[in-house]
């Protein structure tokens, strides 16, 4: 990305925002004829155009201005290492992305989810359509105003470049240069929400839509459990009537003594199995029973010796689970093992452990980010379980990142692609990564003289205290993230 005048940004920054570029207007040679009864004390409109203003061509004085105006510093800024003037700020290389758009909120979220639909998969049409569902972090003296926010995000165009080829067909180009409109549908919380997830249980009844339910830990250490469907449902219906009782949590869950923020759903158990964890160390399992009611299991599976940071099922063993911690340490757990310990535990950090992401396309690899700014992939195959108290070489990861200065805060394989992994720190940067760069490759070593760049880093994008992001399932390449200042959904030209 590009520094700027912070003053010339804030010209721009509507039609940035909305994907637009910036339109200069250009001069005709002709002007219409028009009565004028001044024409004595002028010189023509004509003469006008020829000399300008202070006796230059108008284009003369025009281009000198905009080199006074726009300083406009064309060198790679890369966080941690590049530091802007005063004066100076960030603006997005819009030729690099696809589709680029914010949103505001009311008050930030620190966490959210990717609601899967029914638009059909691998959607490259625009303008793109998404839902996700997302808990606020309001003030602490205005915690009532706190909501679960169910969305829809509509209208999400592609940029609007110079086209080499005007469209033949108007409607098609003003339909996909649309204006992105965000819908919402609340549900009033009491509390902050540390971390909430999705889950989508089908129905008995085919023709009808999946239940989707949201888990969400609140800073007062509850979980509570809502079914969102008909939330979802009334973005396609005008007049649909969400009714109080709708927004009740069908379960609240108060087996955690302290807060938490680890949370997930099983992807291999339909009707709903979730696992949460906290500050104290323990970690709980619920599951959705007959009847449709929530039971948790009040034996809670104890190892780590600080908060549990992270945590997720197994994509291929709907018994296994691993979870991170700030003591430093990756722990894989079974539940059938009624010790209620863990069956491996790797220390993969001098730091906390703040996210990790299993792969679903490759189930033996899992991604880890720490409090250090590191991230990591590990191999589970080399992680072996210590036997008659003799403890085992650790492991190292196959791949190891120092890229980011300041901790992670998310970190996400590509639903399809088995190489590509997205991470956000607080460096306030997303980056995308691909694996699959050989590091002996040559070509793959040139990253056009910018220093101390690993050459498996595919593309970087600034967003201001970016806290969580997600790859659509649905969108190959859209991802979707929140910070500081809202949500942004983008598409770049490298994925």
């Amino acid at each position: 990305m590009s520094k700027r005048p912070s003053e010339d940004v804030q010209g721009e920054a509507t039609s940035l925002k909305k994907g637009d570029r910036p339109i200069h207007p250009e001069h005709g040679d002709e002007v219409g004829d028009f009565e004028d009864e001044f024409e004595d004390e002028y010189e023509s409109e004509e003469e006008i155009l020829e000399a300008g203003v202070d006796g230059r061509p108008d284009i003369e004085r025009e281009q000198r201005e905009r080199r006074d105006t726009m300083d406009l510093d064309q060198q790679t800024f890369i966080p941690g290492r590049s530091k802007l003037e005063a004066g100076q700020s960030l603006s997005p290389d819009t030729s690099t992305y696809d589709m680029l758009h914010t949103l505001s909120t009311t008050w930030p979220c620190l966490s959210f989810d990717i609601i899967p639909d029914n638009l059909g998969d691998s959607r490259k049409t625009y303008p793109a359509t998404l839902y996700a569902v997302a808990g606020t972090q309001a003030e602490s003296r205005r915690s009532k105003e706190n909501e679960v926010m169910v969305m829809k995000l509509s209208g999400l165009s592609r940029m609007d470049r110079d086209r080499e080829e005007e469209s033949s067909d108007e409607d098609d180009d003003d339909e996909e240069n649309a204006e992105p409109i965000l819908e919402t549908k609340s549900i009033p919380l009491s509390s902050t929400t540390n971390r909430i997830r999705a889950h989508q249980s089908p129905q008995s009844d085919s023709s009808k839509p999946p239940r989707t339910f949201t888990a969400t830990m609140t800073e007062a250490s509850e979980v509570l459990i809502h079914d969102i469907t008909p939330h979802l449902t009334a973005f396609d219906n005008p007049g649909a009537i969400i009714t109080p009782q709708q927004s009740r949590p069908v379960a609240s869950l108060r087996m955690h003594k302290s807060e938490g923020y680890a949370v997930d759903w099983s992807p291999l158990v339909p009707e709903g199995k979730l696992l949460t964890g906290d500050n104290d160390g323990s970690i709980f399992v619920t599951s959705c029973v007959e009847g449709g009611k929530w039971l948790t299991d009040s034996r809670p599976f104890t190892g780590h010796h600080s908060s549990v940071e992270d945590i997720q099922w197994s994509p291929n063993e709907k018994t296994v689970f691993a979870s991170a911690s700030s003591d430093g340490t990756i722990k894989v757990w079974d539940v059938r093992f009624k010790s209620r310990k863990p069956a491996i535990s790797v220390s993969v950090s001098s730091t906390d452990v703040n996210v990790i992401s299993w792969s679903h396309q490759a189930t033996n690899l899992l991604a880890t980010g720490a409090d250090n700014g590191q991230w990591a992939v590990w191999d589970l195959r080399q992680w072996k379980a210590a036997s008659n108290n003799v403890s085992n070489p650790p492991p190292k990861p196959v791949a190891s990142f120092n890229f980011h200065k300041e901790q992670i805060t998310s970190v996400e394989w590509h639903p399809t692609d088995n190489s590509i992994v997205a991470v956000a720190a607080g460096d306030n940067t997303l980056t995308l990564w691909d694996l699959a760069v050989e590091l002996d490759d040559e070509e793959s070593k040139d990253t056009a003289g910018v220093q101390d760049v690993p050459p498996q880093l595919l593309f970087v994008h600034y967003m201001e205290m970016v806290k969580e992001c997600h790859w659509h399932p649905q969108i190959p390449g859209c991802v979707m993230a929140t910070g500081g200042a809202g949500f942004g959904v983008f598409k770049t030209i490298s994925v």
